[in-house]
């Protein structure tokens, strides 16, 4: 028999003892010209396996001198790493226009048409700030809101500019006018000025695509199928959804944005930023032919890209999104709605606002290693597993802030026996589970706007393992 050992090969030839014995002398002349034959082979495949290891060897050499080169250049002052989620760092020459982390995209372009290059000495710098929000909805409960920020580590104050049934204050936008959904629940420069007052920051919240009454008053702006008809998703109440496709809809959007920070507003946060799921009635979206379009996260992250070149590098106001919690561990998820974390925190926005509630996940979760029964009833652990898991991607080099919205609600419709009571040790639990990873900021979500009295400051005792 012959056994093939290492590189370059070691072939060893033995005649095979059934007895046990050790190998027998070979006399007969058949058996001495076999082995001949059998040495032959074996200078054959010997000089083969030499010149082999030779080959692999200058091939090693010629690869690492590459690198070493590669590495070199790298260090010149010619080119800058673009930090994206990759195997390997990718180089682009330094220009005099605003940098974008993201690499340049021919199907955008062509769709959407370039990004816009402001000259780096235009782009306003932003500070970023450390946020512990709390959302106030339409602002009806917004003093007591901001005394619940004066007693606790709360600073800011997150207020609808713009929710999926309108706009509550009197904005003077003309598509929104157009569409008929302005109203004047509060005078927005009086809020701002209010949360100023109280040494507070003030966010504005925008919803995004979600937006029926203005998908249904502009269909041709709204996602339809090849048929051209409006498609409703089943799981979005059964209702249209404006196409994150549509550059008129992101002109709206921006439009909304820079109305309020003419105001004063402090930051702008874009939620819904993402396509449906769901569809129904046996109608397809459809986009265009297959090949001819990004996909959908490079539709939401150039929007976002607009959104940060507008608002944020020409006006010096900070743009948020928010974001599923589960596209944080699900590639799956992350491809249906269009939210890819690790390209989205390279838009350049100042901050991604990722929706981990506990109650998202399904029954039966497993994050992490561990399994889940009922992930409403571990607010830390949920918080803690899935941020756990994916801070390879967030703690690179030029990736956005992170900052979770933080479930400060009862999710009762989950059914009995899977849900508890979210009172306000609940709450800190998952603040606590942020602080425990280096993330200091968060925002309470609570749609009621009904939060309970407490520092927020995430200090308390719980079960870490």
């Amino acid at each position: 028999m012959f056994v093939i050992s290492g590189s370059p090969c070691i072939i060893i030839f033995m005649k095979k003892n059934t007895n046990g014995k050790q190998p027998q002398k070979i006399n007969s002349p058949y058996e001495a010209a076999r082995l001949l034959k059998l040495q032959h082979m074996f200078t054959v495949l010997t000089a083969i396996a030499v010149v082999m290891a030779l080959l692999i060897s200058v091939a090693g050499i010629t690869r690492l001198t590459k690198s070493i080169s590669s590495k070199i250049e790298a260090n010149k002052p010619t080119g800058t790493v673009v930090p994206i989620i990759s195997t390997e760092n990718s180089f682009t020459t330094l220009a005099s226009m605003h940098t974008e982390l993201l690499p340049d995209n021919p199907e955008a372009d062509a769709m959407f048409g370039p990004l816009k290059e402001i000259p780096e000495a235009e782009v306003k710098t932003v500070e970023h700030f450390n946020v512990r929000g709390v959302y106030v909805g339409s602002g009806g409960k917004i003093d007591s809101a901001i005394d619940l920020c004066k007693k606790s580590e709360l600073n800011t104050i997150v207020l609808d500019l713009k929710n999926e049934y309108g706009i509550p204050y009197m904005s003077k936008n003309a598509t929104a006018k157009k569409i008929g959904y302005v109203w004047d629940n509060y005078v927005l420069k009086d809020m701002i000025d209010k949360c100023h007052a109280n040494g507070l920051r003030i966010i504005g919240r925008i919803v995004s695509f979600n937006d029926s009454t203005a998908a249904k008053k502009f269909p041709d702006r709204a996602i339809k199928d090849e048929s051209g008809e409006m498609v409703l998703f089943s799981s979005e109440g059964k209702r249209p959804f404006l196409s994150p496709y549509n550059r008129e809809n992101w002109e709206y959007l921006i439009e909304l944005a820079e109305e309020a920070a003419s105001y004063g507003i402090d930051e702008i946060q874009y939620d819904y930023v993402r396509f449906p799921v769901g569809y129904k009635n046996d109608k397809t979206p459809y986009y265009g032919a297959e090949g001819t379009f990004p996909t959908k996260a490079e539709a939401i992250n150039r929007f976002l890209q607009e959104a940060r070149i507008r608002l944020q590098d020409k006006m010096g106001v900070p743009v948020s999104a928010d974001i599923f919690g589960t596209v944080l561990t699900s590639p799956v998820d992350a491809r249906i709605i269009g939210q890819e974390f690790e390209t989205l925190g390279m838009t350049g926005i100042d901050s991604c606002c990722p929706m981990v509630y506990p109650s998202h996940y399904a029954l039966g979760t497993r994050l992490g290693g561990r399994t889940f029964p009922f992930p409403d009833k571990e607010p830390y652990l949920i918080v803690y597993s899935v941020l756990y898991s994916c801070q390879d991607i967030y703690k690179q080099k030029g990736f956005t802030k992170v900052r979770p919205y933080i479930q400060s609600f009862t999710a009762s419709y989950i059914g009995k026996g899977n849900y508890i009571n979210y009172g306000y040790n609940e709450i800190n639990a998952q603040i606590k589970a942020c602080k425990d990873l280096g993330i200091t900021e968060f925002i309470l979500w609570d749609p009621s706007v009904n939060y309970p009295a407490g520092k927020y400051d995430g200090n308390m005792s719980v079960e870490t393992d």
